[in-house]
């Protein structure tokens, strides 16, 4: 089944970009079918109903509706393996 992932920056450009690189890299190693949106974080709620899993480069401002994790360790290197489990994770027991 295909998991609707939306990736969101403050612009939808630089960042999310860099985010939308490494959990395609992610996806493909595990086999995981996706399809990614990237945006800015204020579109996110248009997109909430029909993403699996909402990826943001900083704090979210509001919940969401789906999972949501904050990829800052993708931009920082920090901690980064342990976004890359918690991805997955959220993608194979959604």
């Amino acid at each position: 089944m295909k998991k609707t992932i939306v990736i969101a920056c403050a612009t939808g450009v630089a960042t999310s970009t860099v985010i939308a690189n490494r959990v395609e890299d992610l996806c493909k190693k595990n086999d995981i079918e996706y399809q990614l949106i990237q945006c800015k974080v204020p579109e996110v709620g248009s997109y909430e109903d029909r993403a699996d899993l909402i990826i943001t480069s900083g704090k979210s401002p509001r919940k969401f509706k789906a999972i949501t994790i904050k990829a800052t360790s993708y931009i920082t290197g920090i901690n980064d393996e342990q976004t890359d489990k918690d991805i997955i994770n959220a993608l194979q027991n959604n």
